[in-house]
């Protein structure tokens, strides 16, 4: 079976394998006629995504290098066919040339060459259909309805309860977030969250002029205790939850716990914002935790984790009497999400490709906590079977911005635990670690592999 040989590794997976073709179709390693591995074998060979191998056959194809025949296979086309003119030189983007002496694991992100062929068929499929009209024009409150019931779709696999006319469209989660903060809770109101919470949630609560307290967590979350001994203390307006593969440390919230917030809620009569981002990625189904207190949680989801992160669409859903300042809030923060981007993303969901490639992802990131799990054995490490990111306890005398500097100082770019303190006052010596965002999975175990021996450093102050 044929084999690329890579000379270089500037460049995108799909044009390396296109370049070692060309080079060997040219030096006659492979003649005409020539069957090449199918996308299975050749992907598991080079321990990519099937979808990988398949751009690189189109992009050879484009050349004018190979030809596929269904049934059959892909072929090396003969000689005369490949011409200098209908063979262009590859385009590399600033990112697949810009700071490859780091490798980045600091940005939760889907595995980006998944997503690549599903959405080039959902943009196909945009051009040639009538749906295009809805996107070319001013949308009504909320959403056009039909994308608001594709989107409603969506939710049901988290949300079963969910009806269309109760769905505000965003443009992604973040700003679904700013959208609920802003439209029901009022300046200098009680915010709470997790103790440990994505940043996006700080420098919004802050950024809009409300106060932020972090509610002590433990294996599932939020402690319950706690959350009822902060709203004796004072009135919350509103508690932000992560419920399921939180966001830094992993954890996944039972569905008896999520019962209890839910009623804490209605105790002290707060809302509940649920943000459900990567709600797809538990091991089990679990119910939402604004399906224990509809009548106060505003649901919250978006695609940038699940498909893609171009796709900066976002989904509320939210209590019929909440609807009227959400939608007010989108109109006053950016008049409407893209029509376009909904659409696609609309075409995405009703077309059956964002399930298929939401089980991609799953897969992929489950071969990567497998890589983790391997190289860090021993250590303390949090994490969930289909999770994109693990939180590592360091042992001493590391301290987390320490690590995370040395880390960075060394090629690879990690958060340090720090960073997700919801308040100064708090203490972690964990650092977060992304599994998704290399190009390959043996760059990530080449990663992870520099991280353990760093751990397992005696005096790490002297590397400064």
């Amino acid at each position: 079976m044929w084999t690329p040989r890579f000379s270089e590794k500037n460049a995108p997976v799909y044009l390396l394998i296109a370049d070692a073709l060309q080079n060997d179709i040219n030096n006659g390693v492979l003649p005409a006629g020539s069957r090449l591995p199918t996308l299975k074998e050749l992907a598991q060979t080079l321990a990519v995504t099937p979808g990988t191998v398949n751009r690189a056959y189109e992009e050879a194809a484009r050349r004018g290098l190979v030809q596929g025949e269904v049934g059959r296979g892909t072929f090396v086309l003969a000689t005369p066919e490949r011409t200098m003119e209908n063979v262009q030189l590859p385009h590399f983007s600033p990112s697949s040339s810009a700071r490859r002496d780091h490798i980045d694991l600091s940005v939760i992100k889907p595995e980006v060459q998944a997503q690549e062929q599903g959405i080039r068929t959902a943009l196909e499929h945009l051009v040639a259909s009538p749906e295009l009209g809805l996107a070319l024009d001013y949308s009504p409150e909320g959403g056009h309805p039909a994308h608001r019931d594709a989107g409603a779709n969506w939710l049901r696999r988290f949300l079963p309860d969910v009806h269309w006319q109760q769905v505000v469209l965003t443009a992604g989660a973040q700003h679904g977030l700013l959208v609920a903060i802003n439209a029901l809770t009022a300046h200098q109101d009680l915010i709470l969250c997790e103790a440990l919470c994505y940043p996006g949630i700080i420098s919004l609560v802050h950024g809009n002029g409300r106060r932020l307290r972090g509610v002590e967590m433990d294996s599932e979350g939020i402690v319950p205790d706690s959350l009822r001994a902060l709203c004796r203390q004072e009135k919350p307006a509103m508690l932000i939850c992560v419920a399921s593969c939180q966001n830094p440390t992993t954890v996944v919230m039972s569905n008896a716990r999520r019962a209890e917030i839910a009623q804490i809620a209605r105790e002290f009569d707060f809302y509940i914002l649920d943000d459900d981002i990567y709600g797809f990625l538990t091991a089990e189904p679990v119910e939402a935790l604004s399906s224990f207190a509809p009548e106060r949680s505003v649901y919250l989801t978006s695609l940038s984790k699940s498909i893609s992160p171009a796709l900066r669409i976002g989904y509320l859903h939210a209590p019929a009497e909440t609807l009227s300042r959400l939608t007010s809030m989108v109109r006053t923060s950016i008049w409407m999400p893209s029509p376009l981007i909904a659409q696609l993303a609309s075409n995405i969901i009703t077309s059956g490709i964002g399930a298929e490639m939401l089980q991609t992802q799953r897969q992929e990131a489950a071969a990567r906590q497998a890589i983790a799990a391997e190289v860090f054995h021993g250590l303390e490490v949090a994490s969930q079977p289909y999770g994109y990111h693990i939180w590592v306890n360091l042992p001493e005398p590391w301290t987390s911005d320490e690590f995370a500097n040395l880390a960075r100082a060394q090629g690879v770019n990690i958060s340090s635990g720090t960073q997700f303190l919801a308040e100064r006052s708090g203490h972690t010596r964990a650092v977060r670690i992304v599994l998704m965002s290399p190009t390959s999975r043996s760059e990530l175990k080449f990663a992870l592999t520099k991280l353990r021996s760093m751990i397992e450093s005696a005096e790490p102050r002297l590397y400064y």
